[in-house]
């Protein structure tokens, strides 16, 4: 039972630095694209993302690689379910825009 409920911890930990990466990835390509300086963006973002990201795997996987792969499912998950839901954003976002009916 403990094991079963820290690989489930293990995964919901792995959604949330997921979701901080991928989520922060996409707010950068958001902001960067429209700098003056997009390379500092990228390359800023890309350093903390990647930083935090780390720290947190090392720190929820405790040593143990079970968890560590528990954690990465859940970075995967993340990163499918923003994914998506910058694309429903996406298609929402172009019908808005036109003043045409969706």
């Amino acid at each position: 039972m403990y094991e079963t409920v820290t690989m489930l911890l293990a995964l919901m930990g792995g959604l949330l630095l997921g979701a901080f990466f991928f989520g922060g990835l996409w707010w950068t390509v958001q902001k960067g694209l429209g700098s003056q300086h997009p390379a500092l963006w990228f390359f800023a973002s890309f350093l903390l993302r990647t930083s935090i990201t780390l720290a947190g795997l090392y720190c929820v996987s405790g040593g143990h690689w079970q968890r560590l792969i528990a954690c990465l499912l859940g970075c995967i998950l993340a990163r499918l379910i923003v994914t998506w839901l910058s694309r429903m954003g996406k298609q929402g976002g172009l019908s808005r825009g036109t003043g045409h009916a969706a």
